[in-house]
């Protein structure tokens, strides 16, 4: 016990008590004009989840989460195991190239959304000179691509999060492939099977444990996403999600038991998320291991 302790009081003083905070703060009416007057013994209600889920943009806020969060997440993850399986073999300056596919994931955000933002301008941005007619990417709500109507800020947003966290999935697939026994790939190569039946019968049946891990762990980290969202285009244009959200009622409206409430809202469909994953697709890998 005395070995732990440090751990269990870092965990009790980082983690529990700011969350019993939150969830206190979101049964109470807590704005930064009374905020001292909130405390344990306060008033509770249930009029902040019910005001935050009446507001109009919520549930387009959460649906724009979901489309965001699992677009996003397939994307870096389909991106990251292609580039793996490339980068697989040796060849001159292999090192040079998967050093440089991390740069996306450990350049600063607020670099990389600057840039993104430049490349995107529709007046000077070199993308748009490619294009006959100029599009804003971050600031159309809706555009026509090949007669349907799409939405170009969000499928902007969610190839940046692609691009910047591609490099996660491929450093988890590529260690995962570094292991793979060379006597399987090499035994398919002489029974004559194609490039494409080695990727489906011997790589693919190896990574699925990994890529499964990895779909939880992206899904978890792009459905609380803030920054890369409100950097690009401050949650305009289409694009708002739940956590850019509860920084609205939090800053424009200094309602601070709404934020609360729209926060512990957006915890409770990551723990509906996990539950359901740990119950179909953890216990089934424990019960085959």
């Amino acid at each position: 016990m005395v070995l732990i302790s440090p751990t269990l009081v870092i965990t009790l003083v980082v983690v529990v008590l700011p969350l019993l905070w939150a969830i206190m703060l979101a049964f109470q009416d807590a704005r930064l004009i009374n905020i001292r007057r909130v405390g344990i013994f306060g008033h509770y209600t249930l009029e902040n989840f019910t005001y935050v889920m009446s507001e109009p943009g919520f549930w387009t806020s959460l649906v724009n989460t979901l489309v965001y969060t699992v677009a996003g997440t397939a994307s870096s993850i389909v991106i990251g195991l292609v580039t793996a399986l490339a980068l697989r073999d040796r060849f001159r300056g292999r090192t040079l190239v998967r050093a440089s596919i991390l740069i996306p994931y450990v350049a600063p955000v607020v670099a990389v959304t600057f840039l993104w933002e430049t490349m995107l301008n529709p007046q000077y941005g070199i993308v748009n000179t490619w294009l006959d007619e100029p599009i804003a990417f971050l600031t159309q709500a809706r555009g026509e691509f090949l007669g349907i109507e799409v939405p170009v800020a969000l499928l902007t947003v969610i190839a940046f999060e692609a691009w910047r966290y591609f490099p996660f999935a491929f450093l988890f697939i590529l260690a995962r492939l570094q292991a793979l026994p060379k006597e399987l790939d090499e035994a398919a190569v002489v029974d004559g099977a194609t490039p494409t039946q080695r990727f489906r019968y011997v790589i693919m049946p190896q990574l699925w444990r990994i890529i499964a891990l990895l779909s939880v762990l992206r899904f978890v980290f792009t459905f609380t996403k803030f920054d890369d969202v409100y950097l690009l285009t401050g949650g305009g244009a289409g694009t708002e999600v739940v956590s850019v959200r509860v920084y609205n009622f939090l800053t424009s409206r200094d309602d601070i038991g709404a934020s609360a409430a729209q926060a512990i809202v957006l915890a409770i469909f990551l723990v509906v998320f996990l539950a359901v994953y740990l119950r179909f697709f953890a216990g089934g890998e424990r019960e085959q291991g």
